[in-house]
């Protein structure tokens, strides 16, 4: 397998430790990493995750028995289309520019943001990274990142920081807006209120819950009141459709026992080992802006010992690392309790359901691309 994880050209590289290095003797442990991240490169990072790097709109597969998911990719190439002008637009030297004012093209007519509405693996993702790829302006004038790597970013720069380096941007596509931290949102808002006022353009997705489906445009009155000023400033798109990460696909396997797991690391190169809880503990000591690094140069992830998560706060965090393995197709092989039993009822009844059900979704994903790990 090749790597897809690996720091990108120019980007700063996290400041490790001696023991973060991959052993010749056998994997590496996540627990032994505590990557320290520059700010510059949380910057330099935001850009669609390899999983998409390679995303079009013309790769996106709309289900023929979805209109809804042929007419969002028209709308959104439209989208694309009126963000170009300028001379930077074409590339320019390709230094990043974060804190030097660039020419503006003039603000074009229409909504200046687009809300992507749908549930979970009907393409959302693909679609908001084709749209950063297929708007005419060089890679340094577009960002692209989730709600949480945007909390993060303000977190390293600082608000006024982050404002003025994402002002000069064309566009920010933000991914998978979460709605049920008011703090954060309020955050945000404010942060693209900013942002809408030196003229860049705004895109954003955020999931439906499973069976809420069919139910209207059940995240969409979330967000566009959330947002409360900006709603003016978006319009939603409604994609419907059932999860292609489980459409005409296998189950997920089942879990696998301990030694099968440990077995397939040590003759997996890359591979990391980490009993679970062990893994669950150390990430309440790494911020979760660093998962994405602590990661880096992993090509499998193989736990042993998994049980359900005994806290929110831990569910939350793990969440996080998952998503970081799912944007770089990192296939994750466990033993104990399947994916979908690592959240309990109460947790995926609460107001951070949304994310467990993402989790569960991703993990099982990786769980799918992990069997090559042991079968002969």
């Amino acid at each position: 397998m090749s790597s897809t994880n690996a720091v990108a050209p120019g980007v700063p590289a996290a400041r490790t430790t001696a023991s973060d290095a991959a052993s010749s003797d056998g994997p590496v442990a996540l627990t032994a990493r505590s990557p320290q991240v520059p700010a510059d490169r949380l910057v330099a990072e935001m850009v669609p995750p390899p999983r998409f790097g390679t995303a079009r709109f013309d790769t996106y597969i709309p289900d023929p028995n979805q209109p809804s998911q042929t007419a969002a990719v028209k709308t959104l190439g439209d989208f694309a289309a009126q963000l170009g002008g300028g001379a930077s637009a074409a590339g320019g030297s390709g230094r990043k520019r974060w804190f030097r004012r660039e020419s503006r093209p003039a603000t074009p007519s229409g909504p200046r943001g687009v809300y992507l509405d749908g549930g979970y693996g009907v393409g959302k993702t693909h679609l908001l990274a084709s749209l950063w790829h297929a708007t005419p302006a060089a890679p340094e004038l577009k960002a692209f990142g989730t709600f949480v790597e945007l909390t993060n970013l303000v977190g390293a720069l600082g608000f006024q920081q982050t404002v003025r380096t994402l002002g000069e941007h064309r566009l920010l596509c933000i991914d998978e807006f979460e709605l049920d931290d008011p703090g954060d949102t309020v955050l945000v808002s404010s942060l693209l209120s900013k942002l809408v006022e030196s003229g860049v353009a705004l895109a954003a997705t955020s999931n439906t819950l499973p069976g809420k489906l069919g139910e209207g445009r059940f995240a969409a009155v979330d967000f566009l009141r959330e947002i409360q000023g900006l709603s003016a400033h978006f319009r939603a798109l409604r994609i419907d459709g059932e999860d292609y990460r489980h459409r005409g696909l296998p189950e997920a396997p089942a879990p696998h026992s301990d030694d099968v797991v440990t077995r397939a690391a040590y003759r997996t190169p890359g591979a990391s080992l980490d009993d679970f809880p062990s893994l669950l503990d150390h990430l309440s000591k790494v911020h979760p802006s660093r998962y994405g690094a602590m990661c880096d140069g992993i090509e499998a992830v193989c736990l042993t010992g998994v049980v359900p998560v005994p806290d929110q706060s831990t569910a939350l965090r793990l969440v996080v690392l998952a998503d970081r393995l799912y944007d770089r197709e990192v296939p994750v092989l466990a033993a104990g309790a399947p994916f979908d039993a690592l959240f309990g009822e109460e947790m995926l009844r609460g107001g951070y359901r949304k994310k467990y059900f993402r989790a569960i979704s991703r993990l099982t994903a990786l769980a799918r691309d992990a069997k090559r790990l042991v079968e002969p």
